[in-house]
């Protein structure tokens, strides 16, 4: 493609290189990347004779961009490599393996087995011996004992099951998380112009030179220069650590990195570096180098951040808060973060506890019981050749007891957390709930507030003016074009065409009679909108007056609510054309078109007379009200960085009612949330009589309520002392009552989000959901509990700050999120009261029996199944439960409510005497009951009894029928309702009723079982079923006349989570045991001992050193590690000028902590 600005290159130019056509290599453009500000201005000028020049030498025009020739674009990502920085490699199956053998239970387990297995093998000489207290075996009984190794077989066969399993399910996780990754990576898409048309590019297809259009709330994917800029501002701290916003302009620093995030403004970019070349990429590699040699220091690094998270990118007022607290951090225990696991947390620790205890007694009192009997009562001496057998005794009686503890210890929990988790986050999918974090599921299910945008969230963002005053005159429909005086309309279509981004305009409807496509910022296209229903064209103005050709932008950001551009008249002089909020417009005009579009004085009393008149009443009916104007400056040019001087004294045009229609089914999901104990707040932008119009459509407020509905001027007033600080017992005051805050500012809703998560009112803290799509909503959505991004509106720095993405911008689906979240909690505590009832009956079993008879009337290998195969298929079963609408009848539980209630305690404590009465029952008068040989006092080694065989057989039958019962917690009558809505609780009940049937009839000697007649199965079965009656006597009985019912596991209470414990970072047990699988784009960049890492690689890699000249060149650096951002914070130290050289600090507890770097 020739190219216009393709001139005769200066003569200190590269001529070919051996990379070919382009004028410059990767390492060129490398070099280049690493420097800032005047050097690089001097660089690109010297060396390449100007952008435009840089331009031509990468064969790409800075209007039109590339062609988007396929082979060139090949031939590109060969030269200057891809965008795409390859992530780190998953662990193997193998190593995932070996984790899940860590766990110390079942490292005891093995080693009993292998014990066990050995003493098996081994025939001591005095077997024979009758001195030994053992009978002289008869033949029969010399198959039994050569299987004496099926036991320890057994369990180690089980323990192999176990672990595969675990392993396979963090496999399995891990693949998921991939899976959402690479789905949140692709859906991320960028504006390149090509061939003279801006198109969304996904970011792996972007190439070095091509031409990227960036504008405010995105987040740079490649490394480039800036060639075309309007009030640019850039968050670098993600790259640098500095909190403030870097200004980019052609003449001042036109640097542009990627990973750094647009705060404000909008421009052009040719792409110079991608992929592993452009900045954060070259980080990536030394990381990737480093962590190989390193292997070592990792493993100290780690334990001093816990777990890696991705990188912050937005300081906001938490930086701050943080340096304060950074010093009490060391005393206080650690803030627990995800609810749920806390509190299961406490209470697997306070079972494993006593499980332990259990069994130790248990193995004592065998022992004694053994050595007493032996050598007291019988009078036996220790003999030599007896010892074996002795030991072997004792290693049978290790083994009961670690049955113990292995039962006691509910192992199957962190895997009900992960499948329940796991589950709802893939269906959540499906209701428009893309989960970046896992634990913000089930945070979601304790919801008590949600703060909610107006735009697009509750309304449909499809907007459009349906009303305009003009001249003195209001109009309730779009007017006729004739109406209008051709000034005044030459106005309106000029001062919207030109002062809106270019990058907003109208398409044609995808479908035959749909509604034009809106692309770009909604506000914008609606007045394109108004442009087109006028019968004007504003392409046709755009084209006059290209991008180019603007003379200077103030772009809108959340301070100035307004939007302004200059342009040069064709007789000298300038205009400015402004839009925005009417009532920040209008204070600023002086004059105002009448009729006849002349310019008449407009004071503060026709001001007020039209704020009643005009924008109040079209602010109740619920339209956003924006109003136009302009100014001309004839005289000189005036001081364009004076923005107080230059937005004064403006022509009032003309104001538009914008309306945004209300969503239809946002109204019922409101009710629900009521009904549900959930408060929704209303947090806008938007004039506070719209607010309050669109709240009361959407049931927010209803007449009649006492409610508050405030400004954000007013909120601050009333929470701020005098000295501006804000007092949480005047906003304690405030926030119960509130319900719309209008006109707020980003800060305000950080604000009111903190103000209330850290409230001491209620008997409960708040567990507030917020949603944001604007850059600044960034801090609030990061100090939520949990943060919605928008999918659709939403800018990448939002979604970047959020835990869950809304795919399509609903409330609803906020609605649907707080129903899985509730859905995974009862999931958990419907396997805890299964699970538990298991636990306590196998214990009393194992303990009671061992006591009495020597001898557990459930084995090893037998409590193994019931432990592994039941735990692991319960959890899926009663995991997997579909959420009803049920559960949005109730008030959420709350941080403090303990896990298992007093009616799952009646449940757990009713079923486990059942279970226990039928056992023992069966254990000492079953033999009479049924007419077969007792199995009590069996020796060691000798054949499994039909006795013992219907115990265990019973035991699990009542277990399976009890299954059915834990599917309800809440006293329900009917545990059948909705049983055949899940499909895995149906098969896993009956594949286990299946899989027993095999167990008892063909298990034989590991299992211990022996074959049962049709009537033993059915007076098994009938007391399996007794389960499901006593279900409902048990439900007769009220919780409330049962007071001594304790309740257990606990959440962290208010004394527990001091305030001092806020901004520490948290303890988050989800995201441990569920962050393995997680990669995010920036993982582990703030981690202290990989910071120095690549300070390191710097200092002996000179090609890198120009990363860390950030701000000061030539002067001695002193670098910080700085706990909110993510890599180095560099700062000159008052020293006399030396080579640029990196001091790398070794101990996390140097340096200054806080975001900024001080001299």
């Amino acid at each position: 493609m020739t190219n216009p600005t393709e001139h005769s290159l200066p003569a200190n130019s590269i001529v070919e290189t051996q990379e070919g056509e382009f004028g410059c290599t990767v390492m060129d453009l490398r070099k280049l990347m690493e420097l800032r500000s005047t050097d690089a201005i001097n660089q690109i000028n010297v060396h390449y004779g100007g952008v435009v020049n840089l331009c031509s030498r990468l064969k790409t025009n800075p209007v039109e961009g590339l062609s988007g020739n396929p082979a060139d674009l090949e031939k590109r990502k060969q030269v200057f490599g891809q965008n795409f920085i390859p992530p780190k490699k998953p662990k193997t199956f193998l190593e995932l393996v070996w984790e899940a053998l860590q766990d110390v239970t079942l490292i005891i387990l093995e080693i009993a087995a292998i014990i066990s297995l050995v003493l098996s093998f081994y025939r001591p000489p005095g077997e024979e011996n009758e001195q030994c207290g053992l009978p002289v075996s008869s033949p029969e009984d010399e198959g039994e004992a050569e299987a004496g190794w099926i036991e320890g077989a057994a369990i180690l066969f089980s323990v192999i099951i176990v672990v595969l399993v675990t392993a396979f399910n963090d496999w399995s996780k891990e693949k998921q998380f991939r899976g959402l990754q690479n789905r949140i990576e692709k859906e991320q898409k960028f504006s390149v112009i090509r061939n003279g048309h801006i198109i969304q590019l996904p970011v792996a297809e972007i190439v070095v030179g091509d031409i990227a259009q960036i504008k405010y709330g995105d987040l740079l994917p490649a490394d480039g220069i800036l060639i075309q800029g309007n009030d640019l501002k850039i968050d670098e701290s993600s790259l640098t650590g500095e909190s403030d916003h870097v200004k980019k302009s052609l003449e001042r620093d036109p640097m542009l990195l990627s990973g750094t995030h647009v705060m404000e403004g909008s421009g052009r970019m040719v792409v110079t570096a991608v992929g592993i070349n452009s900045q954060t990429g070259i980080i990536f590699t030394l990381l990737g180098a480093s962590e190989g040699e390193e292997g070592e220091k990792k493993k100290k690094a780690k334990t001093q951040d816990g777990v890696a998270l991705e990188i912050q990118p937005l300081n906001s007022q938490e930086g701050i808060d943080n340096e304060e607290k950074e010093k009490k951090a060391a005393k206080l225990p650690k803030k627990e973060k995800s609810v749920l696991q806390g509190k299961l947390t406490r209470l697997a620790v306070q079972i494993g506890k006593a499980g332990l205890i259990m069994s130790a007694i248990t193995v004592l009192i065998l022992i004694l019981y053994f050595v007493i009997d032996t050598f007291v009562i019988h009078n036996r001496p220790w003999l030599a050749e007896c010892t074996p057998i002795y030991v072997q005794y004792f290693v049978k009686f290790f083994i009961i007891g670690i049955t113990v503890l292995v039962v006691a210890v509910p192992e199957g929990l962190p895997l009900a957390v992960t499948i329940s988790l796991a589950y709802s986050v893939k269906k959540m999918m499906k209701d428009n709930n893309l989960v970046r974090h896992l634990d913000a599921c089930e945070t979601m299910g304790n919801a008590t507030a949600i703060c909610s945008d107006k735009t697009g969230t509750l309304t449909m963002n499809r907007m459009t003016v349906v009303q305009a005053y003009i001249g003195d005159t209001r109009y309730h429909q779009i007017p006729s074009p004739d109406v209008l005086v051709p000034k005044v309309l030459d106005l309106i279509v000029n001062g919207i065409s030109i002062n809106s981004a270019y990058t907003s305009k109208i398409l044609p409807p995808e479908k035959e009679g749909g509604l034009p496509r809106q692309v770009g910022n909604k506000t914008e296209c609606a007045l394109l909108g108004f442009v087109t229903d006028l019968k004007q064209d504003y392409h046709a103005v755009r084209s006059e007056v290209p991008e180019e050709k603007l003379y200077k932008v103030y772009t809108f950001n959340s301070v100035r609510k307004s939007m302004s551009t200059v342009i040069e008249k064709p007789g000298g002089g300038y205009r400015m054309y402004s839009k925005g909020a009417s009532e920040i417009i209008l204070r600023k005009c002086n004059r105002i078109l009448d009729k006849k579009g002349e310019a008449v004085p407009f004071k503060s009393k026709d001001r007020d007379e039209m704020v009643r008149t005009v924008i109040e009443p079209m602010a109740c009916e619920g339209l956003r009200t924006i109003c136009l104007a302009y100014r001309d400056f004839n005289d000189v040019e005036p001081l364009w960085d004076n923005e107080s001087e230059i937005l004064t004294e403006l022509t009032c045009i003309a104001v538009v009612g914008i309306e945004d229609p209300v969503r239809p089914e946002v109204p019922e999901a409101i009710a629900k949330c009521k009904r549900a104990g959930i408060t929704v707040r209303m947090v806008t932008g938007d004039n506070i009589n719209t607010a309050r119009a669109i709240a009361t459509k959407c049931g927010i407020v209803t007449p009649g309520d006492d409610f508050l509905c405030l400004e954000g001027k007013e909120f601050n007033r009333l929470i701020r002392n005098e000295k501006g600080e804000v007092e949480q017992e005047k906003l304690d005051k405030i926030w119960p009552k509130l319900r719309v805050l209008a006109r707020s500012s980003p800060t305000d809703k950080h604000t009111l989000v903190k103000g209330i998560i850290d409230s001491t009112v209620g008997e409960q803290r708040q567990v507030v959901a917020v949603t944001g799509d604007g850059t600044n909503d960034g801090p609030a959505l990061k100090k939520a509990d949990v943060g919605f991004a928008m999918g659709i509106a939403g800018t990448d720095v939002a979604k970047e700050a959020s835990d869950i993405i809304l795919t399509d911008d609903n409330f609803t689906s906020i609605v649907k999120a707080v129903m899985w979240g509730r859905n995974v909690y009862d999931s958990i505590s419907k396997f805890l009261q299964f699970q538990l009832t298991v636990n306590v009956v196998a214990v009393i079993v194992a303990f009671t029996g061992a006591c009495i008879t020597q001898d557990s009337p459930l084995k090893a290998v037998q409590m193994l199944w019931v432990n592994l195969i039941m735990d692991t298929f319960a959890s899926l079963a009663l995991a997997t439960e579909p959420p009803t609408d049920s559960l949005l009848k109730r008030r959420p539980y709350g941080r403090n409510k303990p896990l298992i209630s007093r009616t799952m305690m009646k449940n757990i404590l009713g079923h486990a005497v059942y279970q226990l009465t039928v056992i023992f029952f069966l254990v000492f008068a079953g033999e009479k009951f049924f007419d077969i040989d007792s199995g009590r006092k069996a020796p060691l080694h000798s054949p499994p009894s039909q006795h013992y065989t219907i115990i265990f057989n019973t035991f699990v039958l009542m277990q399976l029928f009890n299954e059915i019962n834990s599917r309800k917690i809440h006293g329900e009558r009917n545990v059948f309702s909705g049983i055949f809505r899940n499909l895995i609780f149906c098969s896993v009940v009956l594949g286990t009723f299946i899989s027993q049937i095999l167990i008892v009839e063909f298990g034989g000697k590991p299992f211990s079982c022996t074959n049962l007649t049709l009537s033993q199965w059915f007076w098994c079965l009938f007391i399996g079923i007794g389960e499901l009656l006593w279900g409902q006597v048990i439900s007769t009985i009220p919780t409330q006349s049962l007071k001594f019912l304790k309740e257990a596991g606990h959440g962290t209470t208010k004394e527990e989570i001091t305030k001092d414990a806020e901004g520490l970072d948290e303890i988050d047990h989800a995201e441990m045991e569920l962050r393995r699988g997680q990669i995010l784009w920036f993982r582990g960049l703030n981690r202290i001992q990989t910071q120095i890492d690549v300070i390191n690689t710097f200092q002996t890699g000179a090609s890198f050193k120009g990363v860390l000249k950030r701000q000061t060149m030539g002067q001695h650096l002193d670098v910080k590690h700085v706990p909110s951002s993510s890599y180095v914070t560099v700062a000159p130290v008052k020293s006399p000028p030396t080579t640029s050289v990196a001091a790398a600090v070794s101990s996390p507890t140097l340096g200054n902590q806080s975001g900024q770097s001080v001299p």
